[in-house]
C-alpha cells in the first residue's frame, strides 16, 4: 500500500492570499506553522516543546500578513512544522528532517525510513516551492517587477544566551535591497538592528532565498524579528507596521538606484 503522509482532509503543504496583488513585494513564511500531520502524531514530543522555536517561527505569520495586506503582496506561507521537513534547507542537507530541535530529540525523526522522508518532501516540501516558482514564474511571464521578502522570527535565548538584538536583516551574496531595508529599520535609534547576525544565508544552510531570489538574480530581503516582540497581537501589529513602513522606503531607495 501507497505511504500517505497527509489526509484528505487535512490542509495542504501552503496557503496563499493576495496572489494578483499588485505591490512589486512578494512576501514568504519558511517556518509560519507548528501543525503536525495527525500520522506523526507530536513526533515522539511532549506538546508544549511544539509551542516552542523549534516546531515554528512564532508570530512571523501574523506580522507577514499584515504587511502582505498593507502592502497588497502576495503571500505563500508554509503549512506545517520544520520539525516535520524544513522547507528552507535542501532535501539532501541532515537537518532538512531535524533529529535535534536547538537541544532536545526529536523522537519521531530519528532512523525514518527512505519511504517517509520522500513522502515529506513530495507532499510538503515540494508542493509548496513549486507554488513559489510558479508565482515568480507568472510575474516574470508578466514582466512584473518583483522582490522577495522572507519573513521569520528568531527566538530571544539561544541555549541560555540572551540576545540582545530586536531584529535582523540577512542575505548571502545579493546585498542590493536588504542594506537599504538594514539602513531603514535603524532610523530608530533605540532599536538594535543586526546585520547578518546571528544567522546569514547561504547556499549551505538555506533553499529559499538561493533558489527562488538569488538564481534568479531577484533582489531580496530576508527578515528575522526577535520572537518575544512580536508573540501577541499588539506586538505584531506595531512591528507590520514598521516592516512595512521600511519595505516601502527602501524600495524607492532601491529603485531610484537602479535608474
Amino acid at each position: 500500500m501507497e505511504y500517505k503522509l497527509l489526509a484528505v482532509d487535512e490542509p495542504c503543504a501552503f496557503m496563499e492570499c493576495g496572489r494578483q496583488g499588485k505591490s512589486n513585494f512578494v512576501v514568504i513564511v519558511d517556518h509560519a506553522s507548528a501543525l503536525i500531520p495527525r500520522r506523526l502524531g507530536n513526533l515522539g514530543l511532549p506538546a508544549m516543546e511544539l509551542k516552542r522555536h523549534i516546531a515554528w517561527d512564532i508570530g512571523s505569520l501574523a506580522v507577514a500578513r499584515q504587511v502582505a495586506t498593507a502592502l497588497d503582496a502576495p503571500l505563500i506561507a508554509q503549512n506545517y512544522s520544520r520539525l516535520v521537513i524544513d522547507c528552507n534547507r535542501d532535501p539532501k542537507v541532515a537537518t532538512s528532517i531535524p533529529v535535534i530541535g536547538e537541544h532536545i530529540e526529536i523522537p519521531g525523526n530519528i532512523n525514518i525510513g527512505a519511504v517517509e522522508c520522500t513522502a515529506r518532501r513530495m507532499e510538503i516540501f515540494e508542493p509548496y516551492h513549486h507554488q513559489i516558482r510558479s508565482l515568480l514564474d507568472e510575474r516574470i511571464a508578466a514582466g512584473r517587477p518583483t522582490i522577495i521578502v522572507a519573513q521569520h522570527s528568531m527566538t530571544n535565548l539561544f541555549k541560555g544566551i540572551g540576545r540582545e538584538m530586536h531584529a535582523a536583516i540577512l542575505y548571502n551574496r545579493d546585498r542590493r535591497f536588504a542594506g537599504f531595508m538594514l539602513d531603514m529599520l535603524r532610523r530608530e535609534s533605540q532599536l538594535i538592528i543586526a546585520d547578518n547576525e546571528p544567522y546569514f544565508v547561504s547556499d549551505a544552510t538555506d533553499y529559499t532565498i538561493p533558489i527562488h531570489a538569488e538564481a534568479r538574480g531577484l533582489p531580496y530581503v530576508e527578515i528575522e524579528i526577535r520572537q518575544d516582540l512580536i508573540s501577541d497581537p499588539n506586538g505584531q501589529r506595531e512591528w507590520a507596521q514598521r516592516i512595512g513602513q521600511a519595505l516601502q522606503d527602501a524600495e524607492q531607495l532601491f529603485l531610484g538606484a537602479s535608474k
